[in-house]
């Protein structure tokens, strides 16, 4: 870490909520934004641009999820430091986010001097987790779905059929149908748009 401000790489699709966050974080007095995006492919070219110190991620960004970015900067700037910031507090969500190579995760309701301190931390080399989802994750153990499990129910997300799945995923019908059932089974559901729902509200996808 050098001597200036810690330099913050902000990722949020919602225009209000991202103006909002880097005018309060610009506020501190060793904090600068040094970057601002809107969608989660525009994330690792910012910040190999703009070699910020932490990167502040959503999850739900159009182009590439938070999560999918943060294993993009694990990769290819392991020096910047990841804090997610979400609005969804999901047990699934910060264990997959822990496996990305994220060390903090927060959610959005929290006050900003926490988000300020949680920055610092973080480059600091701390890890920090929201207490209340580091408990609820602990008591719901890691995702029951296989990789492609996951895969099958991602693919199905826009209606496609048995076959359309099994082409994009390079499978027989019957292996998707095996999958698609499996994933039912774990979730608990009736079908695989239920099966996919429940995944997603775990925070499993």
């Amino acid at each position: 870490m050098t001597g200036g401000p810690v330099r913050v790489l902000l990722a949020e699709d919602q225009g209000m909520m991202r103006g909002a966050l880097a005018l309060l974080l610009g506020m501190e007095d060793d904090i600068e934004v040094v970057a601002q995006v809107a969608a989660g492919d525009a994330i690792l070219d910012a910040a190999l641009a703009h070699r910020p110190d932490v990167a502040l991620l959503d999850i739900e960004l159009p182009g590439r999820s938070g999560l999918d970015a943060a294993a993009d900067l694990r990769a290819r700037l392991p020096e910047c430091r990841v804090l997610i910031l979400t609005t969804f507090g999901r047990p699934g969500y910060l264990r997959r986010a822990m496996e990305a190579g994220a060390t903090g995760f927060l959610v959005k309701d929290g006050p900003v001097e926490e988000l300020a301190a949680a920055i610092r931390r973080v480059l600091a080399g701390e890890t920090v987790v929201d207490p209340a989802l580091a408990a609820a994750a602990l008591s719901a153990g890691p995702s029951p779905l296989t990789a492609r499990e996951s895969d099958a129910l991602r693919a199905s997300a826009d209606g496609a059929t048995v076959a359309d799945i099994a082409a994009r995923l390079h499978l027989s019908e019957s292996t998707v149908r095996n999958y698609l059932s499996a994933a039912i089974g774990k979730t608990g559901t009736r079908n695989r748009m239920e099966a996919l729902r429940e995944a997603r509200r775990q925070g499993w996808l």
